[in-house]
């Protein structure tokens, strides 16, 4: 049996499921993540645990065995020039990618979400498709500058 759980200000996840969340994440973004300490900054932002946090929320698909998928939202304070939250992290279990689990999760996280979403993917990944499936639109090209 599938679950969702939300974690958010108003239902923090505890230390154990902070790392368990951190590690999935870690482990299934593979080629698209980022270091564990990057995600676990926010995670911490999306549950208000950080100084000036503007929150979001950490949605997790789980079944009997473990965790299926999870994605990280974070509001961005802003709205109609730039969206209301930003997916910044979001995977699902290499052993059940093609069955549905990220539609799952993109559907639920759309329905939680107060607001507009925007979120990056690099043009070869296959999520590219999905995300447009469900409406998204690609808009700007995304530059930056590291300092």
């Amino acid at each position: 049996m599938n679950n969702f759980k939300v974690y958010n200000q108003a239902s923090k996840p505890t230390g154990k499921e902070k790392d368990e969340v951190v590690q999935f994440l870690y482990k299934h973004l593979e080629e698209y993540g980022d270091e564990k300490e990057d995600i676990l900054k926010c995670l911490n932002f999306a549950v208000k645990d950080s100084k000036n946090s503007l929150g979001g929320f950490v949605l997790v698909l789980k079944d009997n065995e473990g965790i299926l998928g999870a994605t990280i939202i974070n509001h961005t304070g802003m709205g109609g020039y730039i969206p209301e939250n930003i997916l910044v992290y979001i995977a699902v279990h290499n052993k059940t990618r093609g069955k549905g689990v990220g539609k799952k999760l993109m559907q639920k996280a759309i329905e939680i979400a107060e607001g507009d979403i925007a979120l990056h993917v690099e043009p070869h990944n296959p999520a590219k498709h999905l995300y447009e499936k469900l409406g998204f639109e690609n808009k700007y090209l995304e530059m930056r500058l590291k300092k």
